[in-house]
């Protein structure tokens, strides 16, 4: 526990143990006034991950990680990360540089928004129950930023080709990067777009895509934190649904007819749902958490076609 008077980034440069470095860097993180919502939700699980990401030390590490000897060198760059996280409210994954997302260590830094949707859940299921088609074999992931969605589709649906696209040339640099990482370079590719715009004359099984969805009330009221991500990633017009329109719009013309689109509208979602009633989407539930995430057959995109395109 830190004194009184006892800088907390300055006593955990004393640290020699990760036991030690973690009840610090828990403690510091408890008493700030954070916003966890980056691949954690709380101090004591963004400790474990500050202090392992720097000791060298695997993320699902467990107990016995505890006496494993902290070097000065890290204790001191454990010090910096949490100057850094509490005083310019930096999230963490930032940070190390790295995120977690469906399985997968993936490289993060400030060209895209941080890995977090639950989206992650329903690629581990391989789309199930809601994909009712043959076997997968072509995935787009629309408005891709860093690559997670696709890349994990990619990595537990290795029998599928995936396409990343997003108009932003610096996110698509980050899923380049992610693509060579995990060895995925002969069936994936990143390109850059305008929505669909690169994907004319292409069919998918599966469409999914976790788009800007933020209105503008919501993104005015955003924890700090949120500021270091991507402007151009988060926020989407007045009520947060001006790219999920033009893609609601245009999906059904990449789709094989026995395809699925599967989107996240986030907090947007009764404003999806009060600008289009006629509409039946499907609100997905999650085991682990999250809302927000609707699917729609291609054929409930054409049957709904007027109402979409209207």
């Amino acid at each position: 526990m830190f004194s009184a008077m006892t800088n907390p980034h300055e006593q955990l440069h004393c640290a020699t143990t990760v036991g030690e470095a973690l009840d610090q860097v828990a403690t510091a993180l408890e008493s700030a006034d954070l916003y966890f919502g980056h691949g954690t939700d709380n101090p004591w699980d963004e400790a474990v991950q500050l202090v392992l990401a720097v000791a060298g030390l695997p993320a699902d590490s467990d107990n016995s990680a505890l006496p494993h000897p902290v070097t000065r060198e890290q204790a001191v760059r454990m010090a910096g990360l949490l100057r850094r996280r509490i005083e310019q409210r930096v999230p963490l994954p930032y940070l190390t540089g790295k995120a977690f997302f469906a399985g997968l260590s993936l490289r993060c830094d400030q060209r895209a928004i941080i890995p977090r949707s639950p989206l992650a859940e329903l690629v581990q299921a391989g789309f199930q129950p809601w994909y009712a088609g043959p076997e997968p074999e072509r995935i787009l992931d629309l408005c891709c930023g860093g690559g997670c969605i696709g890349l994990a589709c990619a990595w537990h649906l290795p029998g599928t080709r995936v396409d990343l696209l997003d108009l932003d040339p610096e996110a698509l640099a980050l899923a380049a990067e992610n693509i060579v990482d995990l060895g995925l370079d002969t069936r994936v590719r990143a390109l850059q777009s305008d929505l669909f715009a690169a994907a004319a004359g292409e069919r998918y099984d599966i469409i999914v895509s976790n788009p800007p969805y933020v209105d503008a009330d919501d993104l005015a009221a955003m924890p700090a934190e949120y500021r270091h991500e991507p402007a151009l990633a988060l926020g989407s017009g007045v009520d947060g649904l001006d790219l999920t329109r033009r893609l609601l719009a245009e999906a059904e013309d990449y789709l094989q007819p026995w395809g699925l689109l599967v989107v996240e509208v986030g907090n947007s979602q009764e404003a999806l749902e009060s600008a289009y009633p006629d509409v039946p989407f499907t609100w997905l539930e999650f085991e682990h958490g999250g809302h927000g995430v609707f699917a729609l057959s291609a054929r409930e995109l054409r049957e709904n076609r007027s109402s979409l395109r209207g």
